[in-house]
């Protein structure tokens, strides 16, 4: 091996994710992670090794080099996995390739145009149903033959690292007939997945499911923040707005679909049966374990939640199939997210909203204190990999900290 890769690293030679990072002398620019190290494949192209225009690895977002097509962009990964493992190859010898991730910061992935967020864990939707309209029909009667989904703000999806401050917005307290203006007293993180899209498709042009997945990039770790309190008060009648638009978080790194390959499962069953452009052939849920940290103002970490990608109701596939199936354009870099993903059992759930019952049942910390929503200091961090057969692919993760209101 050409640099060495610790055991159960995220980032094995299974991975091989691609991201933008930058040195003090180094731009913006693509590199994959390789253990606790980035190759440089701007610095890689100099030897002349590629057969495309490499001008796209100097660039400080992802779009044009996946816009090359997954001809190229597999053969990319296969090229490295394989020049890592030889120590003959053209990397032997250069360290100056490599760069220490503890030593880069790392930037948005990818320019995100536009931005579409779906509702698709069947769990966590039945939860936030008994919660807020009726625990024997938790269930609205669309959901089970659409994904649901509504169009996100992309302008403020920001990479992991990068400080939020709790947002403000207009609130009805509970026995008040007029809302009120101030910060949410109920700012709550929602574990998600999204994936990139990495073709383009002209106005009036649908995918089907069988296509979708050659229209998917890969994947990153998703943190849809969510002002709980003012979303109760806006949502009604068009949806989520200012509740959800002030910030989401994702991961650095890309997680290409055909690293994740080995980890498909079968999802659950779906009934009633779905619209015949809904349906579709083979595996197309993956498991994927993903986790969640809180972290008090210099405290400790807390791991609240641990949960599965594995227990979306509607896969990706499904998800991207419903939103062109209109005819609605998709662009190279737009990113879909699943909704928060929650599993059957109680420490699964995906949001405090959930972990918490809505207030009633308070999360206890380590330092003695509890949380019913997230406060002013706390960092959440999310986590997730998948691992099989001694192969194991991470994400990393992404951490957030939450400062007080402008």
């Amino acid at each position: 091996m050409i640099i060495n890769i610790p055991e159960n690293s995220d980032f094995s030679i299974h991975n091989i994710p691609f991201g933008i990072f930058s040195t003090e002398d180094r731009s913006p620019r693509v590199g994959v992670a390789v253990g606790e190290h980035i190759l440089d494949l701007a610095a890689v192209a100099e030897l002349d090794v590629f057969d495309f225009n490499t001008a796209v690895l100097e660039k400080d977002t992802l779009n044009d080099f996946i816009a090359l097509g997954k001809e190229i962009t597999k053969r990319v990964r296969k090229n490295i996995q394989h020049w890592l493992q030889d120590d003959h190859s053209v990397l032997a010898g250069k360290p100056e390739l490599f760069v220490k991730q503890s030593e880069a910061q790392m930037h948005m992935p990818v320019y995100v145009g536009d931005y579409t967020d779906f509702y698709s864990s069947i769990e966590h939707a039945t939860n936030v149903g008994k919660m807020f309209r009726d625990p024997e029909n938790a269930l609205l009667p669309n959901w089970k033959h659409i994904p649901v989904g509504y169009h996100g703000r992309a302008s403020s999806i920001i990479v992991s690292g990068q400080a939020i401050h709790r947002p403000k917005g207009q609130t009805l307290p509970n026995g008040a007939n007029a809302p009120v203006f101030g910060p949410t007293q109920r700012l709550d993180f929602e574990l998600e997945m999204g994936f990139i899209c990495g073709k383009d498709t002209q106005l009036g042009d649908s995918v089907s499911t069988k296509e979708a997945e050659d229209y998917i990039f890969g994947l990153v770790l998703f943190n849809d923040w969510s002002a709980r309190d003012i979303q109760k008060w806006e949502y009604v009648p068009l949806g989520p707005f200012l509740a959800k638009n002030f910030a989401s978080s994702i991961s650095p790194w890309v997680v290409t679909m055909e690293a994740l390959e080995p980890f498909r499962v079968a999802g659950p069953t779906q009934e009633p049966k779905v619209l015949p452009y809904l349906e579709y052939e083979g595996a197309k849920n993956y498991d994927i374990n993903l986790e969640v940290d809180i972290t008090p103002n210099g405290g400790e970490a807390n791991t609240i939640c641990h949960s599965n990608f594995k227990y979306m109701y509607w896969n990706m596939a499904q998800q991207l199939a419903h939103h062109t199936v209109n005819g609605c354009n998709i662009n190279v870099g737009d990113m879909m997210a699943s909704g928060t993903i929650s599993g059957k059992d109680e420490n699964a759930y995906g949001s405090m909203l959930e972990l918490a019952w809505m207030g009633t049942k308070p999360v206890q910390l380590k330092d003695g204190s509890e949380r019913k929503f997230i406060l002013d200091g706390d960092t959440v961090t999310m986590r997730g990999y998948a691992e099989k057969d001694g192969k194991r692919v991470g994400f990393g993760e992404v951490s957030t900290k939450v400062l007080p209101a402008k």
